[in-house]
């Protein structure tokens, strides 16, 4: 299993909280299913089958949060408002009030939740006590947002930050694109967006292209900055970093995946030995994309 997007955040303090004292704080807000009358439903769940709520292999340690929710969209529920208000109608002999008519809609949506269907979905939390590392394999700041708030119902006192970074992602991203020299142990792919700092934010967008130096810096000159870069660290993983220090799409290369080793493994097996090989990598990724992003912000 691989993360295919990084939120990253970085421990404030050592971590000094073991698996099971972790599973026991978990468990008070473990996930339960969606009862007939709720919308959604969100808590902690095994990150593997049959395992507790903490998961850990060499002492990294990892965690799964999961979201159940009613698919009822506003159309069906107006559309059967829209009938259940035409019959109120019909027996009273006038339009029902603007009271009338929202507790109608409330009503129906109660009787059309326990028919509606359910979806649902998961995200993952890995946490490095060694490295000082915690990350959220989230596509979007909310969705992250969800996760900690979750995170700090269980951890009330969780010792964890934002990565904070020396330099701007977004003006080192640009300043290797003018100079067209990646940092050491990357390399530039063929993916990039700049956009304007102006008003009308104008962007140009490069998806498998080349990227020709002279053409990049033309932008860069007319005023557009990078906000999204697509690199390959050490030819192990690819990933594109934006100007906010969210890393997305990645990818193990590869070269990681003929090394893996784990044809002969049951499914346990294979579960720890690819969980153990990410965390490895992705651990020397985060450690040398900080260290070209100037290091660790110091403290204000």
């Amino acid at each position: 299993m691989w993360f295919k997007n990084l939120q990253i955040f970085q421990l404030t303090s050592p971590w000094t909280i073991g698996a099971e004292e972790l599973d026991d704080l978990l468990a008070k807000q473990g996930f339960q299913p969606c009862g007939s009358s709720d919308m959604q439903s969100q808590g902690w769940l095994p990150p593997r089958e049959n395992g507790g709520l903490v998961h850990t292999v060499n002492k990294q340690m990892l965690l799964r949060f999961g979201t159940e929710k009613k698919l009822l969209p506003a159309s069906v529920i107006n559309q059967f408002t829209k009938v259940k208000l035409a019959e109120i109608e019909e027996q009273q002999g006038y339009k029902p009030g603007k009271k009338q008519r929202k507790e109608v809609k409330e009503q129906v949506t109660d009787e059309l939740l326990p028919r509606a269907f359910a979806v649902s979905s998961n995200t993952h939390v890995w946490i490095d006590p060694v490295h000082g590392w915690m990350v959220v394999d989230a596509s979007s700041p909310a969705k992250t947002d969800d996760v900690f708030k979750w995170l700090l119902r269980s951890i009330p006192t969780l010792p964890v930050t934002s990565l904070r970074v020396a330099r701007s992602p977004g003006e080192a991203m640009t300043n290797w694109l003018e100079l067209d020299e990646a940092p050491a142990g990357f390399t530039v792919d063929q993916d990039t967006e700049l956009t304007s700092t102006g008003e009308n934010k104008s962007t140009v967008r490069y998806v498998k292209h080349t990227l020709e130096a002279d053409d990049i810096r033309r932008h860069i000159k007319a005023g557009k900055r990078c906000t999204k870069l697509a690199l390959t660290w050490n030819d192990k993983v690819s990933f594109v970093l934006t100007d906010t220090l969210a890393v997305k799409r990645v990818a193990a290369l590869d070269v990681l995946k003929e090394n893996s080793g784990n044809n002969a493994m049951d499914d346990d097996e294979r579960f720890d030995s690819d969980f153990a090989l990410m965390t490895g990598e992705l651990d020397g990724l985060l450690t040398s994309l900080v260290a070209a992003l100037g290091g660790i912000a110091p403290e204000a």
